[in-house]
């Protein structure tokens, strides 16, 4: 009897497994003309986002529906584009679990994935001619609801930015992307890495800007979740006073993270201005006690330099004492530090005083539509400059030597920033949306 009674708890055990694990799968789309199995929504070639549906693509050229021979359950059919496109999903707040199917087609796929406001998730999914392969990402969809009476105060720029709708927006690009399909899961329980910054942080809405925080999610497995909550021009008192870390301090959990970086706005003069060695050191202070009063792990990173340069190709210090005031603050506080400030020296002295051009927002007249001047930005970067400060992120991370660095993805290799990557080897695959205005703060 009591064996009877143990197989039957075991049997229920598993059940509710199912059961729970079935609750948590909000979506299940099948792309392509093929059959569709039960319980899935099929998205073909025509099938449009609209409001009235809550899902549906944007395509920014022609679609390519196709079967494959696979006999396979859900990987009968495709989509393709030579294009860009986006598949958008109308989602609350929270964190989502998206398993994607990849290729299927003969001529074979290559697919980058970007989130939201061009967060890069994936970069250049290679598949075989017919073939499929799987992959899993983490995306955090928001709004700037606090509570039933607040909200964060964003710019009037920001109401347009794919960050803040209640939409969960993927983009599709590459040499050929392919899609068959996509799975969506909650998953709330993940550990989270809030970053709070300017607009060398943000998640950039438009080409050619770019931050190294939209390029972080790239290097780190599905198990933790980036929650970029960045914003151009924010210093450390514009932040608190828009209400962007109550936002923050509201969704932590007991053992996420709160990375920390400002230093280009603080030392301006006007109203968020704060001296470096004492007002500057007690606001990062408060971020870190409120952290830390969630359950949270603050760390705090130095802001990397300006493109200046003296008549010996050594990095000028603009940001005058506001990094060093980081570093004694992260030791006085028992805070990881990672000094961003001091590995940008390194990357911008590596490629030179001309070279460097290439990590910022630097192109002549006419490379983009309506760009009649030449563009000359000497803060902000381009996606190269951002993916290789990101690359500076995760080198930080590794010798912090911190619990942080079992979630990076597996052989990644050891990165050193006075021998960066080589600029022309280096592809972004650009987004639809450009914008020639340039992002606040300098």
């Amino acid at each position: 009897m009591k064996h009877l009674i143990l197989i039957t708890l075991t049997i229920f055990w598993f059940s509710a497994i199912g059961q729970t694990k079935e609750k948590q799968t909000l979506s299940k789309f099948d792309f392509g003309s093929g059959k569709v199995k039960k319980g899935w929504t099929q998205v073909t070639a025509t099938t449009l986002y609209s409001a009235e549906k809550g899902f549906g693509l944007i395509p920014s050229g022609e679609m390519v529906s196709g079967k494959t021979k696979s006999k396979a359950p859900l990987k009968g059919g495709f989509l393709c584009s030579k294009k860009p496109f986006y598949f958008i999903v109308d989602l609350p707040e929270g964190h989502y679990r998206v398993t994607l199917t990849l290729g299927g087609a003969q001529e074979g796929s290559s697919t980058t994935i970007k989130a939201e406001s061009r967060r890069l998730m994936l970069e250049n999914v290679i598949t075989a001619k017919g073939k499929n392969v799987q992959k899993t990402i983490v995306v955090d969809v928001r709004t700037p609801k606090i509570n039933a009476t607040e909200q964060i105060r964003l710019k009037e720029r920001e109401f347009k930015y794919l960050n803040w709708d209640n939409k969960l927006t993927l983009e599709f690009t590459g040499e050929y992307p392919c899609v068959s399909v996509i799975e969506i899961q909650k998953a709330d329980d993940l550990p989270t890495i809030f970053l709070a910054g300017n607009s060398t942080v943000v998640d950039q809405e438009n080409e050619p800007w770019a931050s190294w925080g939209q390029m972080f999610p790239r290097f780190l497995k599905p198990e933790i979740v980036v929650a970029n909550f960045a914003e151009s021009g924010e210093s450390l008192l514009s932040f608190k006073g828009e209400k962007r870390l109550q936002k923050v301090l509201s969704l932590m959990k007991s053992g996420d993270y709160l990375f920390v970086e400002f230093a280009h706005n603080d030392q301006k003069p006007g109203g968020s201005h704060v001296e470096a060695f004492t007002t500057y050191k007690d606001e990062l202070k408060y971020f870190i006690a409120e952290a830390r009063k969630k359950g949270g792990k603050p760390v705090l990173v130095t802001s990397m330099h300006r493109r200046r340069f003296d008549e010996n190709g050594q990095i000028i210090n603009t940001l005058e004492n506001y990094p060093e005031a980081m570093r004694q603050t992260a030791a006085e506080e028992n805070v990881p530090l990672i000094d961003l400030n001091a590995m940008s020296k390194l990357f911008y002295e590596a490629m030179g005083p001309e070279n460097s051009k290439k990590a910022f927002v630097h192109y002549p007249a006419n490379t983009y539509p309506g760009q009649a001047k030449a563009l000359a930005d000497d803060t902000h970067f381009n996606p190269y400059g951002a993916y290789e400060l990101a690359k500076c992120i995760v080198e930080g991370i590794r010798k912090n030597n911190t619990d942080l660095a079992k979630y990076l993805i597996d052989g990644l290799p050891a990165f050193d920033p006075a021998h960066p990557d080589s600029v022309n080897e280096f592809h972004w695959y650009e987004s639809p949306s450009v914008n020639l205005i340039k992002p606040d703060g300098n």
